[in-house]
């Protein structure tokens, strides 16, 4: 699971990178600079749980159960949130009108605050069993 968890964690910082400097470069022609400022956001949420899974990778004291809540919780939150606000921040440039979905940022927003809390959670566990 840890080995899944680092990889998820690397590969999805390599897209924030990849995503920031796409909309820095090719997408700064195309969109206003509020929508410019909207994908950011999702960069820079997917950029945070990037380095949350590598940092949370590396925890040896979790039980494996809940290494895999938790990862399945912000993995899921990531591709909701930070998904649904690319499209939302691009929907000019297509002809598909991505607003139907914007109900699923807030439900990745919830799933990446889940995903802290079973952290916080196992965490003050630990603490309180020492």
């Amino acid at each position: 699971m840890d080995k899944r968890i680092l990889s998820t964690g690397a590969i999805l910082g390599m897209i924030a990178i990849i995503l920031g400097a796409f909309g820095a470069h090719a997408l700064k022609k195309v969109l206003s600079i509020e929508q410019l400022s909207t994908f950011e956001t999702g960069v820079r949420y997917q950029m945070y749980h990037a380095l949350f899974l590598l940092f949370f990778g590396l925890m040896k004291d979790i039980p494996q159960k809940t290494k895999k809540v938790i990862y399945f919780l912000v993995l899921f939150g990531v591709i909701l949130f930070s998904g649904s606000i690319y499209l939302l921040a691009t929907n000019d440039l297509t002809s598909f009108d991505f607003k139907i979905i914007g109900f699923v940022t807030p439900i990745g927003g919830l799933l990446l605050i889940l995903g802290w809390g079973v952290l916080l959670m196992n965490i003050m566990n630990k603490k309180s069993q020492n």
